[in-house]
């Protein structure tokens, strides 16, 4: 990945705040809306979910999710050059008291500072989505596959 590619990547996941997360719905697939943040270094995605979703459930009956951000579209920008980012990965729950959920939690409130109250509350829990595939499309003839530890290279992880 060029620097161009790095910095075009890091723009969009930190500009952006909400994915389309699709899962496996009874056997079929189901997109939904979450908010998300990412760990430290680029080491994946961390979302914060009801217990009383779809979503939720799904994840905890079958952990392969995808995660879809996109750059807000503009009249300047045609769809097919708009940046977006498809991460392929397993979704892993974080216990309160589990490894990990302290800096996840800590990445998730700096990003939505407004959602502490949420934490506080019994049915939302924390999940890790742990890249295996990415797709990255930083505009119009740019499409690139990357792996997970070139996503934390350009978050300055080595």
């Amino acid at each position: 990945m060029n620097k161009a590619h790095a910095t075009a990547l890091r723009s969009l996941l930190e500009t952006q705040t909400i994915a389309s997360l699709g899962t496996l719905h009874d056997g079929e697939p189901f997109v939904s809306m979450v908010p998300f943040a990412l760990l430290p270094g680029g080491a994946g995605f961390i979302v914060h979910v009801s217990q009383l979703a779809s979503h939720t459930k799904d994840m905890l009956e079958n952990s392969d999710v995808s995660l879809l951000v996109i750059a807000l579209p503009g009249p300047e920008v045609s769809p097919q050059a708009t940046a977006r980012i498809t991460i392929q990965g397993r979704a892993i729950a974080l216990e309160d008291s589990g490894p990990g959920h302290a800096m996840a939690k800590e990445a998730y409130l700096s990003r939505f500072p407004q959602s502490a109250m949420t934490f506080g509350l019994a049915d939302f829990s924390l999940f890790a989505i742990r890249p295996r595939t990415i797709r990255f499309i930083g505009g119009f003839a740019q499409a690139l596959s990357i792996s997970p530890e070139t996503l934390a290279e350009a978050f300055g992880k080595p």
